[in-house]
């Protein structure tokens, strides 16, 4: 390899590995011309629900456009945390267009809402709390973590490498998703609330929220409590943003990618989940297409993620 050549991977190495200040911007709009495939599950839905997708989407875009309180509730919470208020439209748009119907009026929400402070259930699996199967031995290393996004992401990554599709000490626990397993009682896949969250995604923002937004921690004990949390709009806009957040903080910082302009890969990443992770196979992706001279792969936006691209100036409308 020559001198010029090896100064070229270099310098790609290092674009790659950048630090936050020198975060490559992502540019407005879609890299993919066409729409991904949309999850056939996504369709069930759909179809059971007797509707559409573009007729799912009118319905949610029209709750935002008839309520100008809660369009004022997504302007304040995303100066909160600094984001454009077109993020957390995408999240609320892109789960009510592929998840479930929006409400006609957000007053149901709230009545829901209270619904839950008077249900009984628990978070738990086979009878075990998951405030008991935390306190397993395979979960130490998560014990010198504090703030809650970090503790429960940890003891997430441990479920996954430890517990996920095996049989432990005895016990057969099943190829799903932590918080499937543990914190949907209802049924596995159910979410919540106008931003569709799912309780251990508000148990990780719970100290975030509380820092910015000063609203009470949440605890896994007081599972009707996190329920009513993410059903009520005053209280789950702060949790949407935060994790919105989240997402940008870490491809800016592990993948070295500004993706604060483009609400379609927040949203993408509010469907998907796992930023971090997802930040890190990107960034080692790219440190590899350096290495052989090849051009980083930027932040692509899923199905999910390019309706609200796709949708992006009629959206900004309503603000």
């Amino acid at each position: 390899m020559t001198l010029t050549s090896r100064l070229f991977v270099f310098l790609c190495i290092a674009v790659a590995a950048a630090p936050a200040a020198a975060a490559t911007l992502v540019p407005p709009g879609n890299r993919n011309a066409t729409q991904p495939a949309v999850p056939a599950a996504s369709a069930s839905r759909t179809s059971a629900l007797n509707s559409t997708y573009e007729a799912k989407y009118r319905k949610v875009y029209a709750l935002l456009q008839n309520d100008g309180a809660l369009r004022a509730k997504i302007v304040a919470v995303s100066a909160q945390y600094g984001i454009d208020p077109m993020h957390v439209v995408g999240a609320i748009v892109g789960e009510h267009t592929y998840n479930v119907d929006a409400y006609d009026r957000l007053q149901t929400y709230y009545i829901k809402a209270v619904s839950y402070l008077e249900s009984r259930f628990t978070f738990s699996h086979g009878g075990e709390t998951v405030g008991e199967f935390v306190k397993r031995p395979q979960f130490s290393a998560c014990g010198g973590k504090t703030d809650s996004y970090d503790l429960w992401t940890c003891r997430e990554a441990v479920w996954d490498a430890r517990f996920r599709g095996r049989t432990v000490d005895g016990t057969a626990f099943p190829d799903n998703r932590f918080s499937a397993v543990f914190f949907q009682p209802f049924y596995a896949g159910q979410t919540f609330g106008i931003g569709q969250l799912n309780p251990l995604t508000a148990l990780q923002m719970s100290d975030i929220v509380a820092r910015v937004s000063g609203l009470p921690g949440l605890d896994h004990d007081n599972p009707q409590k996190v329920y009513q949390t993410i059903m009520d709009p005053d209280l789950t806009l702060a949790y949407v943003a935060a994790t919105l957040k989240k997402s940008i903080e870490a491809y800016r910082d592990i993948a070295g990618f500004d993706i604060s302009e483009n609400p379609g890969i927040t949203a993408t990443l509010y469907n998907i989940g796992n930023p971090e992770a997802r930040a890190r196979a990107l960034r080692d992706e790219n440190r590899k297409r350096a290495q052989a001279g090849e051009s980083p792969r930027l932040p692509q936006e899923n199905y999910y993620g390019w309706l609200v691209n796709d949708r992006l100036d009629e959206l900004k409308k309503l603000f």
